[in-house]
C-alpha cells in the first residue's frame, strides 16, 4: 500500500535495497532483537555496522562533523532504511545502544565524550549496551536501585544489578542509569554514565534463554569505581537523558510493521506446503479467514504507524500514538506465530538442524521470541494503561 512515500524516498528505497543486497552478511536470521552467537558472527557484525553508519544509513542525524548527513537527512529516510533491513531480514547495526548513548552525547555530553566514542561507534569497533532495567523495576524503571555514589576525587561507585542487557557478553561500554541522590523523588534522583564493561567489579553472565541462544545478560556491578568523566551531562539529570535519547528512535515501529508483513506473507507460503485433511491448507476457509484477518490488521497497522510518522515530523504527536503501535505489534506478532507453530503440527517442535523442521525451524523460533515483545520496551498492560489514562482521559 502507499502510505504517502514521495517519488525522492522511493528512489532512496531502491538505493538502500541494493545496497543491502550486495553487502549484507552472512548471519542466519532469526527472530526478533538477537545477539551473535559466537566472535565469527560478531565480527561480520560490526564490520556490517561500519558499512551502515559509513553509507550513511544509520547515524544521518548526527552532526555533519562527527559523519551526520545534515540537510540530506530525514525521519522518513530512517524509516525507509529499517524497512528494508525488516524486509530483507539482515541484521540491523549491532548496537542499538550505541545509538542511543550517541544520541545522549550529542545532545548532552561534552565535546571531550563525543570525541572519544563517537568515531567509534561509527566504524562497529565499539559496542555498547544498554543498562537500565532491574530485577525488582519492572516496567517502572523510574524505580531503579542501582546507585552512583560520590567519591574524593570527582568520580562514582556504583554499585546495583541490571537484567536483560542484550550484548552485555560482547559490549566494551555500557550505558547506565543509577540514583546518585536517594533523597529526592524517583524521577529526579537518577543520573546516566559511561561505564567501561572491562573494569573491576563489572560481572556479565549471559542468560540462556528458551530459545536456545544467549541474547541477554545480567550485569552485576560491585563496587565499579567510576573516573569524573563517565558521567553524561549534569548530575541527576539523567530520566531526561534517557528520555530524550529514546525520542530519537522512530524508525523501529515502521521496522516492526514490514517484519509482520513478511511473516504473514510467509505464513501464506506455509499453508500451501503443509495439508489438512489431505488437502493444502490454504484451501481451508478457517485458514484463509485467519490469514486474511492478520493480513488486514498488519495493514491497519502500517497505517497507524505512518500516521503516527507524519504527526511526530510536525511535532504534533499524542501521547497514545507510539503505545497504541507498539501494543498492536506486539500482540499480532504472537498471533502470527502461533498460527505458524499450529500450521507446521508435530514438526513445529523441530528446530534448525533438525532433520524434517518446516522453514528450517523458524516457526519455532518466531513463537519463543514473540511473547518477548509483550514485555519489552513496555509491556502489553503498560501500553494499555497509557493508552487508557493519557490517551482517553479514562480515570486510573
Amino acid at each position: 500500500m502507499d502510505y504517502g512515500m514521495t517519488a525522492e524516498l522511493e528512489e532512496f528505497r531502491s538505493e538502500v535495497r541494493a545496497f543491502v543486497a550486495g553487502n549484507a552478511p552472512d548471519v542466519a536470521p532469526k527472530a526478533g532483537v538477537r545477539s551473535a552467537e559466537n566472535p565469527k558472527e560478531l565480527a561480520l557484525l560490526k564490520e556490517w555496522t561500519g558499512k551502515l553508519f559509513a553509507a550513511g544509513y544509520v547515524g544521518g542525524s548526527w552532526p555533519e562533523r562527527f559523519g551526520g548527513r545534515g540537510d540530506a537527512h530525514s525521519a522518513e529516510r530512517d524509516v525507509v532504511v529499517g524497512e528494508e533491513l525488516a524486509r530483507a531480514r539482515t541484521p540491523a547495526a549491532v548496537q542499538g545502544a550505541a545509538n542511543l548513548v550517541a544520541n545522549a552525547l550529542i545532545d548532552f555530553g561534552t565535546e571531550e565524550q563525543r570525541e572519544k566514542y563517537l568515531p567509534g561507534i561509527r566504524s562497529g569497533e565499539l559496542i555498547f549496551c544498554q543498562l537500565f532495567s532491574e530485577p525488582s523495576s519492572g516496567s517502572d524503571l523510574a524505580s531503579l536501585r542501582t546507585k552512583a555514589v560520590g567519591t574524593p576525587n570527582g568520580g562514582f561507585r556504583v554499585t546495583g544489578q541490571k537484567v536483560w542487557t542484550t550484548n552485555g557478553q560482547w559490549s566494551d561500554f555500557g550505558y547506565l542509569l543509577a540514583r546518585t541522590d536517594p533523597d529526592a523523588p524517583k524521577h529526579r534522583g537518577i543520573s546516566a554514565f559511561i561505564v567501561d564493561m572491562r573494569l573491576p567489579g563489572v560481572d556479565v553472565r549471559p542468560l540462556r534463554e528458551m530459545t536456545g541462544t544467549s541474547d541477554f545478560n545480567e550485569v552485576f556491578l560491585d563496587d565499579v569505581e567510576l573516573p569524573p568523566d563517565a558521567l553524561i551531562g549534569e548530575l541527576n539529570q539523567g530520566w531526561s537523558i534517557a528520555n530524550s535519547s529514546l525520542g530519537h528512535e522512530r524508525s523501529g515501529v515502521a521496522t516492526n510493521a514490514v517484519r509482520l508483513r513478511r511473516n504473514v506473507a510467509a505464513l501464506v507460503d506455509l499453508a500451501g506446503k503443509v495439508t489438512i485433511n489431505g488437502l493444502p491448507a490454504i484451501e481451508d476457509g478457517a485458514v484463509q479467514d485467519r490469514l486474511g484477518r492478520l493480513s488486514a490488521s498488519v495493514e491497519a497497522l502500517s497505517a497507524l504507524v505512518y500516521a503516527n510518522i507524519s504527526r511526530w515530523s510536525r511535532q504534533s504527536e499524542r501521547v497514545s500514538d507510539g503505545p497504541m503501535a507498539k501494543l498492536l505489534f506486539s500482540e499480532l506478532g504472537v498471533e502470527i506465530a502461533r498460527m505458524g507453530l499450529e500450521l507446521c503440527g508435530e514438526a513445529g517442535i523441530l528446530v534448525e538442524g533438525d532433520v524434517g523442521a518446516v522453514d528450517h525451524g523458524r516457526w519455532q523460533d518466531e513463537f519463543l521470541y514473540a511473547r518477548a515483545y509483550t514485555i519489552a520496551g513496555g509491556s502489553s498492560e503498560i501500553m494499555r494503561n497509557i493508552i487508557a489514562e493519557r490517551g482517553l482521559r479514562m480515570p486510573r
